[in-house]
């Protein structure tokens, strides 16, 4: 029974490909894992052994990985997750989302490398947060606590943090309100500004540019850092401009416009309130944006039509200049190259972070279980290990050594004189 599942799941999955692969991969799997829990309960009226035969058949096809590469699975029940979570899962009802959702659990459980999901599905949760491209905060908060049931507190320790930094940001936005009036200040536009906890949200500070902020925008944020230096003794705020976005009213046209931008594309927009046309030197000085950064934000504005080049392509050499006969169907819209799309090299780059905590969790492991037994030989301190981190992946054993050799490196514990596979924890 165990293998002809294993066949059906294998077969299930083969030829799954494209742009809905994740969505193919988990259905498609949940189907085989219905009919065959179906046939057990009825045929065999859910003998025990034929329900562990189930699991193990599931596992194995779950878990499959090519030699020397990583399961995928964990990768594509996070983006599965993504697309149901997300405000764009058209034609699917409230009760639908539920019900796909709850579904998706069977597949976690059987997930062998479950830290693999946590970081792509943090990564997708911070994204659906900041842009507020979630379908409803009761789903996704639902969801967290299916996880923590399957998996613990901790597993969604930083989701929860994640969910209330969003929030208390009203809360907060009323306060820097009162603050302002206080002081009698107009900061003369208005402002949402989102607090995050730099441990729980899986920013990378890579994309933390330099960028001279419009200084439209200046008041507000010397108000609000003067505020929150008031509210919280030794913190300190870094800007993340890459993430923000903003409405730009146009004046200049024959109908008004309202169009929402990043910050870094309202920092370009905005230098042409003054002036009709620009060179690229004088843009890309003022802006303080890099050489590598610069052409990108600008193209995205030539892409949209509202601002003009008159060198093609883009080069040191332009002189680029406000649109003023710009028409657009649609009066409120926005310009396209704020949400990126995930790119191989942030698949990879979210890979190698968990490669990094694994380590770390590892040594974590080692030093907690040598720490109780003082003196502990290599053979019953890996089993040991193993034991341990398996609720959240499944490590290997060239990894479990490296880690121990780290640990002696690092005199955590030593190799006991008169053995020399036998640990001894240094006090």
């Amino acid at each position: 029974m165990q293998g002809h599942i294993r066949q059906a799941g294998i077969q299930a999955i083969a030829d799954v490909k494209g742009d809905t692969v994740h969505i193919d991969f988990v259905e498609n799997m949940l189907r085989v894992h219905k009919k065959y829990r179906d046939l057990i309960q009825e045929v065999f009226q859910g003998d025990q052994a034929f329900v562990g035969a189930l699991d193990r058949a599931c596992n194995a096809v779950i878990n499959h990985r090519e030699p020397k590469t990583q399961s995928k699975s964990p990768e594509l029940l996070a983006r599965y997750c993504d697309s149901l979570l997300k405000k764009s899962s058209k034609g699917i009802s409230e009760s639908e989302i539920e019900d796909k959702l709850a579904a998706s659990i069977t597949i976690f459980k059987y997930l062998d490398d479950k830290d693999v999901f946590q970081k792509f599905y943090s990564r997708s949760l911070g994204k659906r947060l900041i842009h507020m491209q979630s379908h409803s905060m009761d789903t996704e908060e639902t969801m967290i606590n299916r996880l923590k049931q399957a998996c613990g507190y901790e597993f969604t320790s930083k989701f929860h943090r994640m969910f209330t930094d969003i929030l208390t940001a009203e809360d907060l936005n009323a306060k820097f309100s009162t603050f302002l009036s206080n002081s009698n200040t107009d900061v003369g536009l208005s402002y949402f500004i989102r607090v995050l906890q730099q441990g729980a949200w899986p920013m990378s500070h890579s994309g933390v540019y330099p960028i001279a902020i419009p200084l439209q925008l200046e008041k507000t944020v010397q108000m609000f850092e003067a505020f929150y230096s008031k509210q919280f003794s030794g913190r300190k705020l870094t800007w993340l401009h890459y993430l923000s976005n903003g409405d730009v009213k146009l004046g200049y046209t024959n109908k008004q416009y309202i169009i929402n931008m990043t910050t870094t594309q309202m920092a370009v927009l905005l230098l042409f309130d003054k002036s009709d046309s620009l060179s690229y030197k004088d843009l890309l000085e003022t802006t303080k944006l890099s050489d590598e950064q610069f052409p990108r934000y600008v193209q995205s504005l030539l892409d949209a039509k509202l601002l003009l080049n008159d060198k093609e392509p883009l080069e040191p050499g332009s002189t680029i200049s406000l649109n003023l006969k710009y028409t657009n169907k649609r009066t409120k819209f926005k310009i396209a190259g704020t949400i990126l799309k995930e790119t191989p090299q942030e698949v990879e780059a979210t890979h190698h972070a968990v490669e990094e905590d694994r380590k770390m969790y590892l040594q974590a492991a080692i030093v907690r279980i040598m720490k109780s037994r003082k003196v502990l030989k290599h053979n019953a301190l890996i089993p040991e290990v193993l034991s341990q981190s398996k609720a959240r992946f499944a490590p290997n054993i060239s990894i479990i050594k490296k880690c121990i050799e780290m640990l002696i490196d690092k005199q955590y514990i030593e190799r006991t004189a008169n053995s020399s596979d036998e640990y001894s924890y240094v006090a």
